[in-house]
């Protein structure tokens, strides 16, 4: 036998080059999920849509939920499903779970799932530097936790994640909350609840205070005056309900099942 060839190190960075360097679809799907939404915020049906852009108007319900500003029951009832597969199995098997349980084609499941790819981030990066698919998830993992151990900490981390998110008041009504810095560059605990036009300031004490009112995770509460006799209880209220500290009478549900629990 003769010698043998020693082996050559591969240089950093070697091997085949890409066919096309410049293409990078992570890029590319966030151009056209945000040529969507701009459509779909102006009333754009989601074929009009397909149709401005060249695309199938599955694709296009697919970028809008990716970029969390779709809802509908059937969206919300795969993702619910699918979140649960997926806290005990890899993604493919999940979908399958998910298709199997609900009835639906595995292409019908992953049509109504936000899109895995694209730039990432690691988990303690600025929420503006996230994808949506990576929101999402970092939220669903804080709401897990805490309906598991309902602590301060746990609702704090939550109610952050969740800063400008829409919700819905016992009657229905839609509002979102932020939370503002101070000087020091430091998280005020207030929370700044915008109901149309008009601006109120939710105290975290007050959030407090209803948390340790919550005889049971997931428990049904009757209604808001139920947690406490509470200044702004009413948000809160709707904010625990999608948090998933709380479960509301069968006969309200339909008022705030659009808003949902999705992550």
């Amino acid at each position: 036998m003769g010698e043998k060839i020693p082996y050559k190190a591969r240089n950093p960075g070697g091997g085949r080059k890409k066919l096309k360097p410049e293409y990078n679809a992570g890029k590319n799907l966030k151009e056209q999920m945000d040529a969507a939404v701009i459509r779909y915020k102006d009333g754009m049906t989601l074929q009009a849509i397909a149709d401005a852009l060249s695309l199938n108007p599955i694709k296009v319900r697919k970028l809008l939920i990716t970029a969390g500003i779709y809802e509908s029951d059937v969206a919300e009832m795969v993702q619910h499903t699918f979140n649960n597969y997926r806290e005990t199995q890899g993604y493919k098997d999940a979908v399958f779970s998910t298709a199997s349980a609900l009835k639906l084609s595995r292409a019908s499941v992953t049509s109504y799932l936000p899109y895995e790819k694209g730039v990432y981030f690691p988990k303690e990066a600025p929420v503006e530097k996230i994808s949506v698919g990576a929101e999402r998830q970092r939220r669903y993992r804080a709401v897990r936790k805490l309906r598991t151990e309902p602590t301060e900490e746990h609702l704090w981390e939550v109610v952050l994640l969740y800063s400008g998110v829409r919700f819905k008041t016992y009657s229905g009504l839609p509002f979102t909350y932020e939370i503002r810095k101070g000087r020091n560059g430091q998280y005020t605990k207030e929370l700044w609840i915008d109901r149309r036009e008009n601006s109120k300031s939710l105290a975290w004490s007050s959030v407090l205070l209803a948390l340790n009112n919550i005889k049971e995770v997931g428990a049904v509460v009757d209604r808001p005056k139920a947690l406490g006799d509470i200044r702004g209880v009413t948000y809160i209220y709707g904010m625990f309900y999608r948090f998933g500290l709380i479960d509301m009478p069968d006969k309200v549900n339909g008022k705030m099942k659009r808003a949902g629990r999705q992550m």
